[in-house]
């Protein structure tokens, strides 16, 4: 997989976007999920999505990858950055005009748009607040963009985030290292055989790019998850709308993925069984040819 990079800006925010392929297909946009790069996409994903006829470009958000840090503003924990009632450092729209910009800088002017975990929850909201630049929304993993504060816990699974909270590793890049696979194993599909060799290259591509450890770096994680959001409702998105969960996801309920399909009118609901907040090697057929079909009904309009 050949990346291309550019540079996008959202007033003084500059974010990093790579190309990954398919040029002269149909624009699709990766969206990350907490705290992580766009290197911890797997490049076998990205060249299936080729395969089924995108252009594929993904992009580190604000406080992830290579993209603008607010170090220089308090915060606490992702778990508290939940309750928060106000923004820390910035607000969820802010985060949906990054991806705009991100479009803009890719000379897209429309696209499909594929979020996991918190990137399900930018991509729901930026097809809500900007739906003339989104052809089709897909997400997997999120929670539903209107749940606010403490009403989000009710889709979290606390004890899993209280767990991930005791881990500790030591310093530098072992460490690094370290943290990324124990997140990566905790969070993997129980139906599937976990593929260290593959997240370990993820992982270590990451700190390869000089980039610091998104798994480790708390505090940006509490600024993204406190970023509040005051756009439409969810009931009101009329993007064409696929929502994934797994069925065994340890960290976000697949209640919050049910929530959201009910929620969207003519969304359509896919469960996958034995998955959990990750996907493994084994779905990646079931998902492009979801994306796929859903890219499609947009054509047939």
């Amino acid at each position: 997989m050949t990346r291309t990079p550019h540079t996008a800006r959202n007033g003084d925010v500059i974010l990093a976007v790579d190309e990954l392929g398919g040029t002269g297909g149909e624009p699709l946009l990766l969206v990350m999920g907490l705290g992580v790069s766009r290197y911890w996409w797997p490049d076998g994903l990205v060249d299936a999505l080729v395969d089924a006829g995108f252009h594929v470009a993904a992009f580190d958000g604000r406080d992830a990858g290579a993209s603008t840090h607010f170090d220089d503003v308090p915060a606490g924990n992702p778990l508290a950055g939940l309750l928060r009632r106000r923004p820390t450092a910035y607000t969820a729209e802010d985060m949906t005009d990054d991806t705009v910009a991100v479009l803009d800088a890719l000379g897209w002017q429309r696209a499909h748009l594929f979020g996991i975990s918190q990137g399900g929850l930018v991509a729901q909201r930026t097809a809500l607040r900007h739906p003339q630049r989104v052809h089709t929304m897909t997400s997997f993993a999120a929670v539903p963009s209107d749940a606010r504060g403490a009403a989000r816990l009710r889709y979290v699974r606390l004890p899993f985030l209280a767990r991930l909270a005791r881990h500790r590793f030591p310093a530098g890049r072992e460490g690094d290292v370290a943290a990324g696979l124990a997140l990566a194993r905790a969070v993997a599909s129980p139906g599937y055989a976990f593929d260290e060799e593959d997240v370990r290259s993820r992982v270590e591509r990451e700190l390869d790019a000089g980039l610091p450890s998104g798994v480790r770096d708390t505090r940006a994680q509490a600024r993204q998850t406190a970023a509040s959001w005051h756009g439409p409702r969810l009931r009101d998105l009329r993007v064409p709308t696929l929502v994934l969960h797994g069925e065994q996801d340890p960290l976000i309920r697949p209640a919050a993925g049910r929530r959201i399909a009910e929620t969207v009118p003519n969304a359509r609901y896919v469960e996958l069984p034995g998955i959990g907040h990750d996907l493994p090697r084994a779905v990646w057929p079931t998902v492009v040819q979801e994306i796929r079909a859903l890219a499609n009904t947009v054509a047939r309009l």
